[in-house]
């Protein structure tokens, strides 16, 4: 049987929409809500209009509906799509690969792999880049499968907030909470773990001791072998410039990213976040 495969990710990768058109990634857009209205994340609203109304009104988030999901799937099983792999936000942090598990399981004719990417932002974007390289080397569906799976493990995320009372009013706090002393200024270096939560992996005292030290523990990562790092931000540019320009120094960095973090994880973050992703190269 002639295998005709498709990617599929959702907003939350950060990937640029010229790159997600130019790969021929299919996307599918996570939800804003606020109470009059919902907007389509990265779709219908920008980054900075949630900065902008955070003072009146902090939005929720959700999923995208069912119904988006199996229209999508119908859709490419009719343009002659015969497999999907579907790689997504982490479980821990979304209900999106659950939903995505769920409704893929209902369509018939159309085989689909679900992917729990473990990491969001540039984390989940690299591993799609990762599946679209391997897909135009012309492998097969269950070999790119297991492939995706196995590059889970050496993508590493690491990142710092201004503050955590969006990670809290967002229920998105994981294991990070009751390890931080606010009076005491003391702000974590956050990861996230096997089961796909956020926890506190170092912590430090103000905000430059905390860049500094989210800079040292991806040096050192970046020290294991060559890698690529991506720097995104949360209405922060100027020091994630800063810091990806310490990191193109690197003998091991072989190719950087930065750019602003999606409306959806703005929701969650607030302003002020920097984050960083590497990914070992095979």
């Amino acid at each position: 049987m002639n295998e005709n495969i498709a990617i599929l990710t959702d907003s939350t990768s950060d990937l640029p929409f010229g790159l997600i058109q130019d790969k021929k990634i299919e996307f599918l857009p996570l939800k804003i809500n606020y109470s009059q209205q919902q907007y389509k994340d990265r779709v219908e609203i920008k980054p900075q209009e949630i900065y902008e109304q955070l003072d009146r009104e902090i939005p929720t988030t959700s999923t995208p509906s069912p119904q988006e999901l199996k229209d999508k799937l119908l859709a490419l099983k009719n343009k002659g799509i015969t497999h999907v792999l579907a790689i997504h936000i982490s479980s821990g942090l979304s209900g999106t690969y659950n939903m995505a598990k769920m409704i893929s399981e209902q369509i018939t004719g159309l085989t689909v792999e679900v992917i729990d990417s473990k990491a969001l932002s540039m984390g989940l974007g690299r591993l799609v880049l990762y599946a679209t390289e391997l897909l135009e080397s012309g492998i097969d569906f269950t070999t790119l499968v297991n492939k995706v799976k196995a590059k889970i493990d050496n993508i590493d995320v690491f990142f710092v907030l201004k503050t955590l009372k969006y990670l809290k009013k967002g229920g998105r706090i994981g294991k990070v909470q009751g390890t931080i002393g606010s009076l005491l200024n003391i702000k974590p270096i956050i990861s996230i773990n096997e089961t796909g939560e956020y926890y506190t992996y170092k912590k430090s005292r103000g905000r430059k001791k905390s860049l500094k030290k989210l800079y040292q523990i991806a040096k050192k990562r970046i020290a294991t072998g060559p890698c690529k790092v991506d720097v995104m931000h949360g209405n922060a540019a100027q020091e994630s410039e800063v810091l990806l320009n310490k990191f193109k120094k690197l003998e091991n960095v072989k190719e950087t990213f930065t750019g602003q973090i999606s409306p959806v994880m703005v929701v969650h973050t607030g302003p002020g976040l920097i984050g960083v992703t590497i990914t070992k190269l095979d």
